[in-house]
Formats: structure tokens, C-alpha cells, sequence
């Protein structure tokens, strides 16, 4: 018997294994059934206390490719089953070669398509199956992932507060790139839809009312993915005096679980174009990034804030000086003449019903309902001004809503 094996810290070490054999011969009393889609190679599970692992036997290179880009991808912040090991150079007790085995962890409380399809009852559950994989598909795009063999059987799907999270399972076929080409992406879509469609007919030869159309379904896919990538990646024109829209558009990207590093703003006559470049965001990315810049301890939705505003700020600035200005440079700046002042101008007796970062984040939002009601960019000295007199200075402004101030149906006048 031979083998070598690399796995990855944080796992079991495999050893008491049957390794000398095809998995399909295994007879190890740690295999487990788990409920799966449809591969085309063995799959096999064994448990280990309470984590279940897939062990997939295929050929050696592709093992370790795929090894490769699993852990890659999970260092991007990508949705993808934990890789655990590989098992390659396997030979059997009569040196007959083996094929390599490549082991995942299992994703407790996932499920196949078929499972997911299959619940009697299921209702919008199948709609947002179809969310699910258009959002996995697209953040994969977004780092440059071309899946490849994009489809429910490579997909997990996970319960997550009455929607699903996608998982990806398998990447034999793909390839990472520091950026897609509008043709591999409409690859990549062409055979989501023609997988998907042969996948759900297969459901229903086995007798698994679903409920779906498979044509139909498959060029849904393909509508409700155009529909996220608009979003993420459109540009759009506003004019010289409407520049809170960018919060509003960040919020946006922001909520769909991207993120911008940069915008970039093109003068156009009276106005501007707004490109941006949209990125998967990490859990506690924001926090830990404002932290860095500004020794700001915060939570994450109130970091996602501050840097919407910190990113403004110095789109400002560059666009004033005509040239690049350092990040660091930047962060300074902002605290000094943005964060600090703003925190300050609020009286004391009233500055301590929020923290400063909410507080903050509060007045971001005033001074957004006041600019949307005028339509126009409402300085941050007057929101800060209206927001101690209308808010703070009214009661608790935990539960009052922060709609526009508005006096006989008109929004206060904009000023600095």
C-alpha cells in the first residue's frame, strides 16, 4: 500500500482509512449516508464525532486543482464547502494505481437541489433556490471565477432566515482569473441553463413533482443574474448637485453583500457619470478596515457606513487636489475634519444617547431624507444642526423615524 495525503490543519488525519482500495470497495464502519445530488464520480462519506466528510475519487491532476481553487475561493469569502485534504499517489496492496481522493467537509444542515425541491409544501422555497445559485453565480464572477459546470448538482443549499445560501461543491472545471470577459460569463450562463433544465428534467423522470418548467426556469436564471449584474456594475449619471444619489447606490451594493473601494466619478457637462467596481465583501471586513484606517472600534453595518462616507470624502478631495491622495492621508483628514467635528457639534447633555459611530450613522441618514426632499446635496453642518433640533432635542431617537423635515411642504433650504 502506498499514498500520500496533505490535508489541512483543524481535521481528523484520515489514517485508519482503507486507502489500499477503491472507495466503491470501502467497507469502514465510519461511512455514513448523506443525501446528495448526481455525480459523475464515487462519492463516498465517513464521520468523524460530530463532522460528516465527501470523499471524492477522481483523476490526480483534477484532484488537486481542484484542491487548489476550493481554498482558493474560500479565501476570497466565497460560499464553498471547507476542503479538508487530498489524497493522491494511492496504489492498492498488488501496486494497481489508484485515483487520487479529494475531502471536504461536509456543510452541516445543507441540502441537495433534489431535497430542496422534493419538500411537499416547499412555496417560495423554490423561487429562492433560483436566488440563491443567481447570487452565488454572480459573486463568482465578480472575483473572476469561471465555474464552468455551473448547476444545482454542484450546489449546496443552506437555510438562512427564511432564504437560501448557495454553496459551491465543485470547481473540476474552473478556472480563476483576475477578471471575466462578457464571453466567459455568457458561457458560464449557457451551460447554467442547459444544466439546470436537464437536472429538473431528471427530477421529474424520477417522479418528483416540482413544479417547474425546465426551459423556463433556466432563462430565469439568466434574467434574474443580468438584473444583479446591471446593478453591481451600471454606471449612472446624476448632476453637480445630487451627489448624495452615491450613498444611496453604495447602500445598495452594500445590501446585495458587495462592497466598493473605489469610485470613480467622469464629469459630463452639468454633471457626472459614476463607475464602480464592485467586490465580494468578507464577514467583518468593514469593521476591521475602518479600525486599520481610524482606530474607530465599531460594528459592522455602522463600519460599512463610515467608509461610504470616508470614500466620498475622498473622491472630494482628489477631484479638488486633481491627483491621487494616500489612503492613510485620507482616513486623517476625514476624522479631523468630518468624524470629529461632526461628534462635537453635538451639545453634550444630548450626545450620549447614541454612540458616536451611531450617532454619526444617524446623521448620514438625516442628511439623506433632507436631500432627497430637496433634491440636492444637503450639507452635513446643516443635517448635523437639523437632526439636534428635530431628533435629539424630541425625544428618543431610538424610536422616532428619521423622515425629511419638511415646514409647509417644502425641505429646509440646503446650506454649509
Amino acid at each position: 500500500m502506498r499514498f500520500q495525503m496533505v490535508r489541512r490543519t483543524g481535521h481528523p488525519d484520515f489514517l485508519d482509512l482503507p486507502w489500499q482500495l477503491p472507495l466503491e470497495e470501502w467497507t469502514s464502519e465510519r461511512l455514513v449516508d448523506v443525501p446528495t445530488g448526481i455525480s459523475r464520480h464515487v462519492v463516498r462519506f465517513v464521520e468523524y464525532r460530530d463532522a460528516v466528510y465527501a470523499l471524492k475519487e477522481l483523476a490526480q491532476r483534477l484532484a488537486e486543482r481542484e484542491y487548489r481553487l476550493l481554498a482558493e475561493l474560500a479565501g476570497l469569502s466565497i460560499p464553498v464547502v471547507e476542503v479538508a485534504g487530498v489524497v493522491v499517489e494511492r496504489s492498492s496492496g498488488d501496486a494497481e494505481e489508484l485515483d487520487a481522493v479529494l475531502i471536504t467537509r461536509h456543510l452541516d444542515y445543507s441540502l441537495p437541489y433534489s431535497r430542496v425541491l422534493g419538500v411537499s409544501g416547499a412555496g417560495d422555497l423554490r423561487d429562492r433556490l433560483l436566488d440563491a445559485l443567481t447570487n452565488l453565480l454572480v459573486r463568482l464572477h465578480v472575483i473572476g471565477f469561471f465555474w464552468g459546470d455551473c448547476s444545482l448538482s454542484n450546489t449546496l443549499f443552506r437555510r438562512d432566515a427564511g432564504a437560501l445560501a448557495a454553496y459551491v461543491v465543485d470547481t473540476e472545471t474552473s478556472e480563476l482569473h483576475p477578471q471575466l470577459s462578457d464571453g466567459q460569463r455568457n458561457q458560464d450562463l449557457l451551460v447554467a441553463q442547459e444544466n439546470i433544465a436537464g437536472e429538473l428534467m431528471d427530477l421529474t423522470a424520477a417522479g418528483i413533482q416540482h413544479g417547474l418548467d425546465p426551459e423556463e426556469t433556466g432563462a430565469e436564471l439568466r434574467k434574474r443574474y443580468d438584473s444583479l449584474w446591471c446593478e453591481l456594475t451600471r454606471e449612472e449619471t446624476f448632476g453637480a448637485d445630487q451627489r448624495f444619489r452615491i450613498d444611496k447606490r453604495l447602500e445598495r451594493l452594500n445590501a446585495l453583500g458587495f462592497d466598493v473601494e473605489e469610485i470613480e466619478l467622469i464629469a459630463e457637462g452639468d454633471g457626472y457619470r459614476l463607475r464602480l467596481e464592485p467586490r465580494v465583501v468578507e464577514p467583518g471586513h468593514h469593521a476591521r478596515r475602518l479600525f486599520a484606517l481610524s482606530g474607530l472600534q465599531v460594528q459592522e453595518n455602522q463600519a460599512r457606513r463610515l467608509l461610504n462616507d470616508l470614500t466620498r470624502f475622498r473622491q472630494d478631495l482628489e477631484q479638488r487636489r486633481g491627483a491621487p491622495v494616500a489612503e492613510a492621508l485620507v482616513a486623517h483628514r476625514w476624522l479631523s475634519e468630518v468624524f470629529e467635528p461632526t461628534i462635537a457639534a453635538v451639545p453634550e447633555e444630548l450626545r450620549g444617547q447614541l454612540e458616536p459611530a451611531e450617532l454619526f450613522h444617524q446623521i448620514l441618514d438625516h442628511r439623506w431624507f433632507l436631500s432627497e426632499a430637496a433634491g440636492r446635496d444637503v450639507g452635513l453642518a446643516q443635517a448635523t444642526s437639523s437632526f439636534i433640533e428635530n431628533v435629539l432635542r424630541s425625544g428618543d431617537p431610538e424610536t422616532r423615524r428619521l423622515d425629511p423635515l419638511v415646514t409647509g411642504g417644502q425641505a429646509e433650504p440646503a446650506h454649509d
